[in-house]
């Protein structure tokens, strides 16, 4: 939703049309907010129609009628949501669509997944960890692998839910905050 804006020229437009750049970004943050939660309920449906479907053919209990079940949904969207504007952030502070994609990718699925095993290994360090962006959405979903942990591996302890949320949406006003009094304010051509 940002770095497109760069990488094709067309934030120039954008800011000529309307040159309230902070109202530009409040835009891109709402219109992340509707798109995550579509893409968040998509996400979930795709999930969980199949897994139901397959446990009911086997006569396996499904949960759905559960509240807890539902309350899971409703953090995973959230999750969603939050990665959203996350994503926004990054790409308003990076700028280069490459480079943030990439930049990502490499954090989340290598260095904090690498970083989060080792910690298990060094004592104190995981309380640390556990506010890493990946370990808080472990926690908002309530589901890790670091959780239940291999035998021999240490697990972590995670952050209650409403604080893997919180810090999570610490971790997008941040990038959001940053990304717009850096890059956002820079001349564009």
């Amino acid at each position: 939703m940002v770095t497109t804006e760069f990488r094709h020229k067309t934030l120039s437009p954008t800011f000529l049309a309307t040159p309230q750049r902070g109202l530009v970004l409040a835009g891109k943050v709402v219109i992340g907010i509707g798109l995550g939660v579509l893409f968040g309920v998509v996400g979930v449906l795709a999930s969980v129609l199949p897994a139901a479907g397959f446990l009911l053919a086997y006569g396996v209990e499904t949960d759905l009628g559960s509240p807890d079940t539902w309350a899971l949904f409703g953090r995973m969207i959230l999750a969603f949501v939050l990665w959203v504007l996350i994503g926004i952030g990054v790409g308003a502070l990076v700028r280069n669509q490459v480079g943030a994609i990439v930049g990502v990718l490499v954090f989340t699925q290598f260095l904090e997944p690498v970083g989060r095993a080792a910690a298990g290994f060094v004592e104190g360090l995981t309380t640390v960890t556990r506010f890493l962006p990946g370990a808080a959405s472990d926690a908002l979903v309530g589901a890790s692998l670091f959780n239940s942990a291999a035998p021999g591996m240490p697990a972590e302890d995670p952050l209650a839910w409403w604080a893997g949320g919180l810090v999570l949406l610490g971790y997008a006003l941040v990038l959001l905050v940053l990304g717009y009094l850096t890059s956002w304010r820079r001349d564009v051509t």
